[in-house]
């Protein structure tokens, strides 16, 4: 079995393919469970964000991640990344860094991971070697943002947002926000927007005690989603980053709200994969779309400034890959000598326990410590007696040799007991 890492991200697909297979709570225990229940694959996890959708396993067969996730969407394979081994460590250790992040070194990608982790966990898919790679990558992540500069001043995909529109469209302080949604994007984005004193904010979600929370928090007016087209044409700018699986803001309601506005430009940002927000809505005169993809331009210069602090956490990274390996290597040369103990331990059970069942019948004590010596050396020497008797029918002295070495005509050097009168001067 292997470590495998398959997924596609935002450098290698467009959002209209990613939102295709992103996973949402309510899908990612049934995916788990498809995934697990795969005859290849041992354990998993799933990682599912705006930007990316990743599988994890230990698996007899990468390909089997791929074709489990052709299932969920046609004409992945060219977009797809596979990563194993040494590779998948290390690729893991950069995506909760926020290396691999759209921004650099952005924070909200480690709280991700650790969901992905806790899920499979919960569900029943994680083993032993994925729960330990995870706890392994959590104290690298927070290591390499401790030691260096990559998560400072951390900015998100909602700070660059709110960023771009006070740089090219309007000054907050006399605008109206309509955030829709009320995740950690959306929460992100109402810290923003109340930092710049933005004039008024609304923030509409399907639960209305979420957005009245939200509210309370950034100083907003809470709406039911329900009420959002009715308050469309109030918002110069839209921040829409839910849950949806299809679009809940089309070309029609933003067209009636740009009538309503007398064609007074919105600017509308789409933080959501599956999309929120109409593709078409872009195509109109005085609208003015973008989506995560399009906020990649717009966050080149910060992952210019962070290069510096970046080359330094991947040192570490590539430090701690080296050392996680390593560990691994170690851990399954243990294997033989476990298996060796289990069956000791077993035989001694299993032997003693017939001892005391003979004493326990009246039988000669010296005869049940006879019984126990001679049964529990027949029982830890025949399966090497047997391999080696097998080994030298078949000409093969390698293992005579290996045990010649464990059971040496001369006993190794040992500390013994001295003599009562050793110490003593001659």
């Amino acid at each position: 079995m292997t470590l495998w890492v398959l997924g596609l991200n935002h450098q290698t697909a467009p959002v209209e393919l990613r939102e295709r297979v992103a996973f949402d709570g309510s899908a990612l225990p049934s995916a788990l469970a498809s995934l697990r229940a795969l005859p290849q694959v041992e354990e998993a996890a799933l990682l599912s964000t705006c930007n990316r959708t990743e599988l994890y396993a230990i698996t007899s067969d990468g390909q089997a991640l791929a074709d489990w996730l052709a299932t969920h969407a046609d004409g992945l394979d060219a977009y797809l990344y596979r990563h194993h081994d040494a590779e998948a460590v290390r690729h893991l250790f950069r995506v909760a860094t926020g290396l691999d992040s759209m921004v650099l070194g952005e924070p909200q990608i480690l709280g991700q991971v650790k969901d992905a982790w806790v899920s499979a966990r919960e569900h029943g898919a994680l083993g032993n070697r994925l729960d330990k790679l995870f706890q392994q990558t959590f104290a690298v992540a927070k290591r390499a943002r401790t030691d260096t500069r990559v998560g400072a001043n951390p900015v998100s995909v909602a700070s660059t947002a709110v960023r771009l529109a006070q740089e090219s469209f309007t000054r907050l302080s006399d605008s109206t926000v309509m955030l829709v949604g009320a995740g950690e994007t959306i929460e992100l984005a109402a810290k923003h927007l109340s930092e710049g004193r933005v004039r008024r904010l609304l923030i509409a979600n399907r639960t209305l005690a979420h957005a009245q929370e939200l509210a309370s928090r950034h100083g907003g007016y809470a709406l039911p989603l329900s009420e959002l087209e009715r308050h469309l044409a109030e918002a110069d700018v839209v921040f829409s980053a839910t849950a949806a699986r299809e679009p809940i803001l089309l070309r029609t309601q933003v067209e009636q709200a740009l009538l309503r506005r007398k064609h007074k430009p919105m600017l509308l940002f789409d933080l959501a994969v599956p999309r929120d927000i109409a593709a078409d809505v872009g195509d109109l005169k005085d609208a003015y779309l973008y989506t995560v993809d399009d906020l990649e331009r717009a966050v080149e210069d910060n992952r210019r400034s962070r290069r510096e602090a970046a080359d330094a956490a991947e040192a570490i990274i590539d430090l701690q890959v080296a050392r996680f390996v390593e560990s691994l290597q170690a851990s399954g040369r243990q294997e033989p000598l476990k298996r060796l103990r289990a069956h000791g331990d077993a035989a001694r059970e299993d032997i003693l326990g017939k001892a005391r069942q003979q004493l326990a019948n009246g039988r000669d004590a010296d005869e049940v410590l006879e019984f126990l010596a001679h049964s529990l050396t027949n029982r830890l020497l025949h399966p090497p007696t047997a391999a080696l008797r097998e080994a030298a029918l078949r000409g093969d002295g390698e293992l005579a040799r290996a045990a010649e070495r464990l059971f040496p005509d001369k006993a190794p050097y040992s500390h013994s007991k001295p003599d009562d009168d050793a110490d003593a001067a001659p």
